[in-house]
């Protein structure tokens, strides 16, 4: 039976094949850079975050998917014009950590403040906020020290699915439920293996 890595990575690659590559090249073709595609996904994803705060979740969603999109495929114009550097893989990676930040802390406000008020849900997207940050900070870590540290689940892909589906299908404390206990323990499995990979000094 095939692990969850292999899983994962079937899927991307059929995304990557039937999807990111004819999206590529139709951004190249408009002139879109690998910076332009970035920027334009973080700006979506604010508008996102405000459309989530005011309780219109289908707008919402609808939103984190486009905004999600360009995200995908940023890095596939870089590779395809040749534009591929640090300084651009440093502003996808801080841009996307602060498009999922943006969305959650708009969910926080919802619940806060909103008609569905709800301590639990205001609880749940800080927790989704931290559990979130840190599976990006451990593979961060871990790779600095020579170990993959790819390990786990709830990704950023599989994190988007998660909101776009439950924002779209009008469910958001469903989405903050899934994402405050799994990212923290997708963070921690993630440094269980990374740990073992490292082994005894």
């Amino acid at each position: 039976m095939p692990d969850l890595q292999t899983v994962r990575y079937a899927v991307r690659g059929s995304i990557s094949r039937w999807f990111e590559r004819p999206a590529v090249s139709l951004l190249v073709t408009l002139k879109f850079t690998p910076s332009s595609a970035t920027f334009v996904g973080l700006l979506i994803a604010f508008i996102a975050a405000y459309f989530v705060s005011e309780g219109e979740f289908l707008v919402a969603g609808l939103l984190v998917l486009v905004g999600s999109v360009f995200d995908l495929l940023d890095g596939g114009i870089a590779r395809s014009t040749g534009r591929v550097s640090k300084r651009g893989a440093l502003m996808d990676s801080v841009f996307d950590r602060v498009a999922e930040v943006a969305v959650l802390v708009g969910l926080a406000i919802y619940f806060l403040s909103g008609p569905g008020a709800s301590d639990t849900g205001v609880v749940l997207a800080f927790v989704a906020v931290a559990g979130s940050l840190m599976v990006s900070y451990v593979r961060a870590r871990a790779e600095g020290m020579g170990v993959k540290g790819t390990a786990g689940f709830l990704t950023r892909p599989e994190r988007v699915v998660v909101l776009v589906v439950a924002l779209v299908a009008g469910y958001p404390l469903v989405a903050l439920w899934i994402l405050g206990v799994g990212t923290p323990l997708s963070a921690t499995w993630r440094f269980i293996d990374a740990w073992r990979a490292i082994g005894p000094e």
